[in-house]
């Protein structure tokens, strides 16, 4: 491709995923664009709360915020990113919406997955990942984007299928404030040693159950003295309640401490472990090196699969005997979350425990 493509771009505009996981797993693409792309002017267009995600990263030169729902979405948002003059686009996302969107905004190079019938809306289509039979590959999304961004400054996708970039995040100054907050209506000393659940999960199927997380909950604050820290979004208060009152130990209900994202950054950068559901904060966990127990089922773990090159993550699945041929989600009831017994999730505990209590970090990245 180098050398017989298009040239490389000037004003680039990165459509970025709509998932706080998903956004977490594109900052190796991201960080690839910035290096390879040195002189460009490089835009961000993402959704609400996802600019505070990435808040602090050196990407982007301009960050544009906007929501697409509606009849007339799309059209709001090409008006609010077509004075940039973008020459390129390059999509994350899979959505015919936000192709439709950098189309009607008049970038004239257009990358992106010819999928969800959007194909006619793009300039350079590629071809996702498939399966011998056709079906999407289980294959991570941090790989799943480094063919894009190949494709976008015009080199052979070789080198960065090799490359290992780990995620990135940062926590901001505003960040501590916000989390400062939190700590200050939980009562809880920021420089105490912490855990975090995350229970929830967009998809009931994949929650481990309640009563199993309440004793990971117990055993975490009686054995080793952390206070334990139950996150969820604000419709999910009401299984962090529950599995705050079957835990019978002292427990922080963030949904009900006003957590923002930046808060959640900076409160999980100090934590010693985390213990999840396949959910968007295990990914801000793995960009801080914070020891993480995920808990898979009935999706397979492959779609998620995340650099953590110092090994600070034990991922637990329903079926381990599942052939590495078949994907879990084909298996729903042999692959039921349930499966993941309590027993292996206390073991896998107390070996990140450790880990994490060793490797304590402050809240603030340094400047």
């Amino acid at each position: 491709m180098s050398g017989s493509g298009p040239a490389k771009p000037l004003r680039l505009l990165v459509v970025c995923p709509s998932w706080l996981g998903d956004c977490v797993m594109a900052t190796p693409a991201l960080k690839l664009l910035r290096e390879n792309l040195p002189g460009a002017f490089i835009g961000g267009l993402v959704r609400p709360g996802m600019d505070e995600l990435l808040a602090g990263l050196p990407f982007f030169d301009e960050v544009h915020v906007a929501r697409s729902s509606g009849v007339m979405g799309p059209k709001f948002v090409a008006a609010k990113i077509r004075p940039r003059r973008y020459d390129t686009a390059v999509l994350l996302t899979n959505s015919f919406s936000t192709a439709l969107i950098v189309r009607i905004a008049g970038i004239p190079r257009r990358v992106g997955y010819d999928r969800d019938l959007r194909g006619l809306l793009l300039t350079d289509r590629l071809v996702p990942p498939a399966r011998n039979d056709g079906r999407r590959a289980a294959i991570s999304a941090v790989t799943y984007y480094k063919p894009l961004i190949a494709r976008t400054i015009g080199l052979t996708e070789g080198a960065f299928l090799q490359n290992e970039t780990p995620l990135s995040l940062c926590v901001t100054t505003s960040d501590v404030r916000a989390a400062d907050v939190v700590f200050t209506r939980a009562g809880i000393d920021p420089a105490s040693p912490r855990a975090i659940l995350n229970p929830g999960g967009n998809n009931p199927a994949k929650r481990w159950p309640p009563d199993r997380f309440a004793q990971v909950a117990r055993h975490l604050h009686q054995a080793h003295g952390l206070s334990i820290f139950l996150n969820g979004s604000p419709g999910e208060s009401e299984l962090v309640d529950q599995i705050a009152d079957l835990a019978a130990v002292p427990c922080v209900r963030l949904p009900r401490l006003g957590i923002t994202i930046g808060s959640l950054k900076a409160i999980v950068r100090g934590s010693a472990l985390m213990v999840t559901n396949d959910t968007g904060p295990r990914h801000i966990a793995a960009a801080f090196g914070v020891p993480v127990v995920s808990l898979f089922g009935p999706t397979d773990p492959r779609w998620t699969t995340i650099p953590t090159p110092d090994g600070g993550e034990w991922i637990l699945v329903a079926d381990p005997t599942l052939p590495e041929s078949e994907v879990a989600d084909d298996h729903p009831e042999r692959c039921r979350i349930e499966g993941i017994t309590l027993e292996s999730v206390l073991e896998a505990s107390e070996r990140a425990i450790a880990r994490g209590l060793a490797r304590k970090k402050p809240l603030l990245d340094p400047s």
